[in-house]
């Protein structure tokens, strides 16, 4: 029984973890029709601003605070030098994003090095749930993806910000005869799609080795979490995080680690041929 309710823990801990990523990915890519390949890179940069912050004598928490507004600024630098010239032109966005991912990493590695770092914990020891003992900082983590996921609905369809950003997405046209500034609403949705990936790297940090491949780990996950899920939702975004992360931990537990990732995929190629828009999209 320990022993089930202990692996029920840690697939809603991948699962919460994968969607702190996703959140980012599904804003920008399914909201924007951008592929964003640096989006990992945007979440190692939030990981190692942490890093930069403790080396300079900062609190982690004040690092956990700093690394998602930095990462704006970044989100609307790259907006507004790259990614505006390029709208509606999916090939040519993936290879700006990637060529743009492998300058981020190099800068990394020049302004950091190439080995790993560490951070310390800031929420040390364990909390009993359900007679199970679990690191009270992947509580945490649980509780900042869960709190960002229903913050993120919130803001895109419980405030007029949010309809707006909606409207240019749907009817671009439309919208700014209106009176919508599309610009604007271009490289804000962009800015906060970035945030949030450097928020994940941010809080991901303490638990992971911060070193400039850590991004690659979970960008794959997350676009098949978008895909899985469905392009244009923010619930497909959580549904879709709940497959794939929640499959890939229960398979972890049984096969290695290489022949999981291999069943994942399968799966996700099986949902996809289902359902071409997700599983909360229309099924053909």
């Amino acid at each position: 029984m320990a022993t089930a309710i202990a692996l029920s823990i840690d697939m809603l801990s991948f699962t919460l973890t994968l969607l702190l990523v996703t959140l980012g990915l599904v804003v920008i890519f399914g909201m924007m029709n951008v592929i964003n390949m640096a989006h990992g890179e945007f979440f190692l940069i939030g990981a190692y601003a942490v890093v930069a912050v403790t080396r300079a004598g900062g609190s982690f928490w004040l690092g956990l605070v700093l690394a998602p507004c930095l990462l704006a600024l970044i989100g609307f630098a790259v907006e507004w030098l790259v990614i505006r010239h390029i709208y509606r032109r999916f090939i040519d966005t993936i290879l700006a994003t990637w060529g743009l991912s492998l300058a981020l990493k190099q800068g990394v590695i020049l302004l950091f090095g190439p080995g790993s770092q560490s951070m310390l914990n800031p929420i040390p020891g364990t909390v009993e749930v359900l007679g199970v003992s679990y690191p009270a900082y992947r509580l945490f983590i649980m509780g900042m993806g869960l709190a960002l996921a229903l913050g993120t609905y919130w803001l895109f369809f419980r405030t007029a910000l949010g309809l707006q950003a909606r409207g240019v997405i749907a009817n671009r046209a439309m919208a700014a005869s209106l009176g919508i500034n599309t610009r604007r609403m271009d490289w804000a949705t962009f800015a906060t799609g970035a945030a949030l990936a450097g928020f994940a790297g941010a809080v991901m940090s303490p638990i992971m080795s911060v070193d400039p491949q850590m991004g690659m780990g979970f960008l794959v996950p997350s676009f098949l979490a978008v895909l899985v899920g469905g392009v244009n939702s923010l619930v497909g975004a959580a549904l879709g995080s709940g497959v794939i992360g929640g499959t890939t931990t229960m398979l972890s537990a049984r096969l290695d680690q290489a022949d999981a990732q291999i069943v994942v995929f399968l799966l996700a190629i099986m949902v996809i041929r289902f359902f071409p828009q997700g599983l909360t999209g229309d099924r053909r």
